[in-house]
């Protein structure tokens, strides 16, 4: 999709170019947070900016100012006050050769808005189609959870996806464990529990998830954050999937397995859908 350069800001200015001494572009070196922008309002904007944060202590990049941010967004908002906005942060810009970045690095913002997503009404009351990748997710906990740059796997693993029908790809780690969608985060449902995968390793810990694990103790459902493998998956009473631009999805169906009931899914998903902090 081409995004007009009066719906993008680097380092405040419209424009769709940074330097190719970025180290963004040269490493994968940054972080990013994707929302979504209805009636002019930023949903969940305090939790990005917190795991924007987060994500950039983790790499040791200056986290730019909250302010700076929202009145960067605010600008592109004012001319579509609805849409998909992404956030992207990189270390900044660097001539010397090399890995190794020198101290004290300008970092690098990227703001863009992009329109809303249309997609089909029946994802979120039937449910959604979910494939197992071939790739397996290696393991690196120091960056595991992080929305870093470097998203090859999640590359590798969308280039699989080439039926129409099969709305996401399902990533297991290297010894089985599921993980995540290719873009979402999973949960799925046994005896009226909530289960989620460990992201200790590998993965990234969306928003989303970390709202549902919230409403699961506001509503005192038993949430679980541990490891588990197809097979368990294969036998639960409901899959849903989630992410901060589609909301929730229902899975339908997996691996030959398939779901029609999904009471748990659609009460989180009514929460999601009107529920905004």
């Amino acid at each position: 999709m081409h995004v007009p350069r009066n719906y993008i800001l680097i380092n405040g200015v419209p424009g769709d170019q940074v330097s190719v001494h970025d180290r963004g572009l040269l490493y994968g070196d940054g972080v990013f947070r994707t929302l979504r922008v209805l009636g002019g309002c930023m949903q969940s904007w305090p939790r990005h900016y917190r795991k924007l944060q987060q994500d950039c202590s983790a790499l040791r990049i200056t986290c730019p100012e909250a302010a700076l941010l929202f009145e960067e967004l605010r600008r592109l908002i004012e001319q579509r006050p609805d849409g998909v906005a992404k956030i992207i942060i990189t270390r900044g810009e660097q001539t010397a050769r090399g890995y190794a970045s020198a101290g004290n690095m300008i970092p690098t913002r990227i703001l863009s808005l992009t329109p809303p997503l249309d997609y089909p009404d029946r994802n979120y009351s039937y449910g959604v189609s979910l494939r197992l990748c071939d790739l397996r997710l290696a393991h690196q906990p120091k960056l595991a959870g992080i929305k870093h740059l470097n998203r090859l796997e999640n590359v590798l693993a969308a280039a699989e996806q080439s039926a129409p029908d099969i709305a996401e790809g399902l990533l297991l780690d290297m010894f089985g464990n599921v993980i995540e969608g290719i873009r979402s985060n999973l949960f799925m449902v046994r005896n009226g529990e909530l289960f989620t995968p460990n992201l200790s390793s590998c993965g990234v810990a969306g928003i989303q998830r970390e709202r549902v694990i919230e409403w699961a103790d506001e509503y005192g459902v038993p949430c679980w954050v541990r490891q588990f493998g197809l097979a368990e998956l294969l036998g639960a009473d409901e899959i849903f999937l989630v992410n901060s631009v589609i909301g929730l999805w229902p899975v339908r169906e997996l691996s030959g397995s398939e779901w029609s009931h999904h009471p748990i899914s659609m009460q989180v998903q009514e929460w999601l859908s009107h529920a905004y902090d």
